[in-house]
């Protein structure tokens, strides 16, 4: 059981889950969020990723003894070989799991009360500089002199806001995929100005919550992960945007072809489609008027204003709905 505290600031996909994987594993976690309004769009988010991840612990009972169970069962949430792991140990981590989402969440407005004793917080943000540059500049002043911050930034590099943070030292970048409770890496980067020490401390960290660290050697756009996997998305979406296919036969066409269970649209309803777009408005090219990115700009503009952004919101590319 680990009794320190770590907050995360924003309450969206990501910053939801890393903060109740915090919590499942005994963390005091504490979410700081704008307003009342980010509140009620929050508590829905935490209750229904509390019940996915202990949903996917349960029916993990039924995979023991079973050799496929090694690529099925929820690995942020059961540390050890899988072929170690027996029923009683799952039952055990349930209830324990179960009493730590229940007690170890909070929500707190208030900036100085959210950062108070915090070992670590993690700036879980819209993919914005500016907004990122913000909410540095409000909390620099009001964080523990060893607080640690990270950033789970999924495309800027840490050493775009370390001036900003008001300890560059003790900052570096924390990245998660989602659904972190079974696709459990971390991906740890800092800049030239991150302490070393800190920077082994957040590996750590990353161990203590489930996790896989995956050590970057030094700053890369995007990380590991998405560079891969936003080329990939936006080759999708030039599809799409240009009218060479619908989403649908897109995503067909990739699931049929590589056995993949989702297609790139059904990734980037998960991934939600406020990021898909800042990140795609960050492009130089999307502010050009005709070219790939500027129509991939405008048609998921066009979706967002409709409410249409993805699996939180009940629709996206594919309607979530529909029993």
């Amino acid at each position: 059981m680990n009794n320190k505290k770590v907050v995360v600031l924003g309450g969206g996909v990501l910053g939801t889950q890393i903060g109740l994987m915090c919590a499942y594993y005994g963390y005091d976690t504490t979410f700081w969020l704008r307003s009342e309004s980010s509140i009620e769009r929050t508590k829905p988010k935490i209750e229904r990723y509390s019940a996915l991840m202990l949903q996917d612990l349960a029916q993990a009972k039924a995979l023991v003894g079973n050799p496929m169970g090694a690529f099925m069962y929820p690995r942020g949430m059961v540390k050890g070989e899988w072929s170690a792991v027996t029923a009683e140990q799952i039952d055990e981590l349930l209830a324990c799991g179960k009493k730590n989402l229940e007690e170890k969440v909070h929500i707190e407005l208030d900036k100085a009360a959210a950062v108070k004793d915090a070992y670590l917080v993690i700036e879980s943000m819209s993919e914005d500089p500016k907004a990122k540059i913000d909410v540095y500049t409000q909390f620099k002043d009001l964080l523990d002199e060893d607080t640690i911050l990270v950033t789970n930034s999924s495309t800027l590099l840490p050493s775009m806001f370390a001036e900003y943070t008001g300890r560059p030292e003790k900052y570096l970048s924390l990245h998660f995929a989602n659904t972190i409770w079974k696709n459990n890496t971390a991906e740890v980067m800092g800049h030239a100005g991150t302490d070393q020490n800190i920077y082994n401390e957040v590996v750590k960290f990353a161990t203590t919550i489930g996790m896989v660290p995956l050590q970057l050697h030094k700053e890369q756009p995007g990380y590991i992960l998405n560079s891969m996997l936003v080329p990939f998305l936006s080759a999708a979406q030039g599809l799409w945007a240009n009218g060479v296919a619908d989403p649908e036969t897109i995503d067909l066409t990739w699931q049929l072809a590589t056995s993949a269970p989702a297609g790139p649209f059904k990734i980037l309803d998960i991934v939600g489609l406020e990021t898909a777009y800042n990140i795609n408005q960050m492009k130089p090219a999307a502010q050009q008027e005709g070219t790939t990115e500027n129509k991939i700009g405008k048609l998921l503009k066009e979706k967002i204003d409709k409410g249409e952004t993805g699996v939180n919101a009940g629709k996206g590319f594919y309607d979530y709905t529909k029993k």
